[in-house]
């Protein structure tokens, strides 16, 4: 009796061990995304007087060709997962991200340091999607939601201590040490991994992989309103958050000289956003996706307005303190919507939902990438183009969500 007592108790132990590694490996791979953006922007500065870059503009591409190559990306992985298995997708991902790792260490030419950044995009969408596929294959219900709650914690962790990360290389070595630690930390999880997790999609649950199919999700996503209402108002308020990472190293470091201090600002910032995200999960249970979704983006647009006026008449540098409180109040609203526009869009795909998720991704970050885009070539040394772009888009996000409202919205 006693024996069968001490397997039963070394066999939870076991099992704890085990939930507890698999909960780390997978925030380790999803995060990767947020640490290879993050992690880059105290370099901005230095990688474009290193390799020429004319114009300090022109260095917020770093970013943007990140996050064009993940919008790409991650409509193939999830479909190509569920036909050849999560693992060897996920292989294929961390190849690409390496090579563009590699490619990045050794750029002579700016050019060579974007397809590196495309390249690693193209590779980080990987472990961001389908390892959510994967944790669906080993839990459902209140179980994946422990896992992802978990994960969630640890991946809000990482946009308040990657810019520190940078920083810290740049004190001691060459900007291009950063990737170095990017490939080191991409063949230390893979390695992981390959080694630790076993396949979790059996070969008889295994779709064949069909370009039909996508184009199908495409077409639905596009001719449903709910779902492209939000999908579109998800990219507009994404599109202003990918504005401010193009555009956050030059008004920190650069116009309010805050130096080696803009790692600072920017945990502050990220931690806001976290703990939106964090208290949405209570918030939406009382008040609803819908609800919290118009009132966050009546709120960041209505402020976004005002402060507006008060930038202008500040000729664009308004006071650092106050710009800050800005910035948290907008992320705080950022925070709740990122979640509830997503999982909106999702609604009326619950039938096509793997390939429904990869669609709505793909779309909504297409959208954003290319709005961030014009909003961080906008920047004139001033914060007018950031705070127009928070402003114009956040209104825009309540007139498509007006529009998407008019059908059958349950939640």
């Amino acid at each position: 009796m006693t024996m069968r007592t001490e397997s039963a108790t070394d066999a939870s132990v076991t099992a704890r061990k085990g939930f507890g590694e698999f909960v780390a490996l997978m925030a380790m791979m999803m995060s990767l995304t947020a640490l290879a953006t993050d992690a880059m922007l105290p370099a901005l500065g230095a990688i474009g007087a290193d390799l020429g870059v004319g114009r300090a503009n022109e260095t917020q591409m770093v970013v943007s060709l990140l996050f064009l190559g993940m919008a790409v990306g991650q409509i193939f992985y999830g479909p190509l997962s569920d036909s050849f298995g999560r693992k060897p997708a996920i292989y294929a991902g961390y190849a690409l991200f390496i090579a563009g790792c590699l490619l990045s260490i050794f750029a002579g030419a700016f050019q060579m340091m974007l397809i590196g950044r495309l390249l690693q995009g193209l590779g980080a969408a990987a472990p961001r999607s389908v390892s959510v596929a994967l944790i669906r294959d080993k839990y459902e219900g209140r179980l994946m939601a422990k896992v992802m709650s978990f994960i969630m914690v640890i991946f809000i962790l990482v946009p308040i201590i990657a810019p520190t990360m940078g920083q810290v290389v740049l004190m001691v070595a060459s900007w291009r040490f950063i990737f170095v630690v990017f490939l080191l930390l991409a063949l230390t999880t893979v390695l992981w991994f390959a080694l630790r997790q076993r396949e979790t999609l059996s070969p008889d649950q295994r779709l064949p992989f069909s370009a039909g199919r996508i184009l199908a999700a495409f077409r639905e996503v596009i001719t449903n309103r709910i779902a492209l209402g939000y999908t579109i108002a998800a990219g507009l308020i994404s599109g202003g958050f990918l504005g401010y990472l193009n555009s956050a190293q030059q008004v920190f470091q650069i116009q309010y000289g805050l130096g080696p201090r803009f790692p600072l600002y920017f945990a502050g910032l990220a931690l806001a956003l976290g703990t939106a995200s964090y208290m949405n999960g209570r918030l939406v249970m009382r008040y609803g996706m819908r609800l919290l979704s118009t009132v966050s983006s009546w709120t960041l647009g209505g402020l976004s307005v005002l402060f507006l006026a008060f930038a202008w008449l500040q000729a664009g540098h308004p006071p650092l303190w106050i710009f800050t409180i800005y910035m948290l109040v907008s992320f705080f609203c950022v925070g709740i919507l990122f979640g509830n526009l997503n999982a909106l869009a999702m609604e009326p795909l619950g039938h096509i939902a793997g390939v429904g998720a990869a669609v709505v991704g793909a779309l909504s970050l297409l959208i954003a990438t290319l709005l961030g885009m014009f909003i961080g070539q906008s920047y004139n040394g001033t914060v007018l183009p950031l705070v127009t772009g928070f402003a114009v888009l956040a209104l825009l996000a309540v007139a498509v969500m007006r529009w998407a409202g008019s059908g059958k919205v349950t939640r």
